[in-house]
């Protein structure tokens, strides 16, 4: 079976059908076609803004995927020399339901290329860290391309010390696909501002300490 195939098999619709229903109810707090590629990034900063923690409302989960790989290196930065696409910037905290920062949380980040690839023989573009005493983190990397049926994401996983790994993706304002990917949800939006040649954007995930 294909990569593809597998990735739109009747159990991965089944988890994105109900991850789509999930994404309607208001529990968060954070933040077309088969062609591969990437077009322009959003022509001007979002408008949105990264809401402000509420206590009891969690970060809205999201399907893993077919491409996660375990055993990525710590790294803060995921660009590196020859890797090309625009310069993004994500920060922010992961926090508890009512609102206190967690030290030494793991993240861990994976994504597409400029062109839809995911890397499966190696680790670009993807990596792991952990926040710090204040519960911060930052992540370096590029915007990543479109995968063939989805708009434009990000996969993450956060997991705080001892606690339940929180598994989600987050996704980029001003994308067309926006409105027919089923996964896509207001709530894991990133709020991008451009910053030199890229762009930054800030967003909290909230989880069960």
């Amino acid at each position: 079976m294909t990569l593809l195939a597998r990735y739109v098999s009747h159990r991965w619709l089944a988890a994105a059908v109900l991850t789509f229903a999930l994404s309607l109810a208001p529990i968060g707090c954070g933040g077309g076609g088969s062609r591969r590629g990437s077009p322009s990034a959003p022509k001007s900063p979002s408008t949105a803004s990264a809401p402000a923690c509420r206590a009891g409302q969690l970060t809205p989960a999201a399907v893993e995927g077919p491409f996660y790989k375990p055993g990525s290196p710590q790294r803060e930065r995921l660009t590196e020399p020859g890797l090309s696409g625009q310069p993004l910037t994500i920060s922010g905290s992961v926090l508890t339901s009512d609102c206190r920062p967690i030290a030494h949380a793991l993240l861990q980040f994976w994504q597409a290329d400029t062109r839809g690839h995911y890397d499966q023989r190696g680790f670009r573009l993807r990596g792991h860290e952990y926040t710090d005493a204040r519960g911060r983190y930052k992540l370096a990397t590029i915007l990543p391309g479109l995968y063939p049926g989805r708009t434009r994401h990000l996969h993450v996983k956060v997991a705080p010390p001892g606690g339940k790994v929180l598994t989600t993706q987050l996704y980029f304002p001003n994308e067309p696909r926006n409105r027919t990917d089923p996964l896509f949800a207001v709530k894991l939006l990133l709020p991008l501002a451009k910053a030199g040649s890229g762009w930054a954007a800030r967003f909290d995930f909230v989880v069960r300490g």
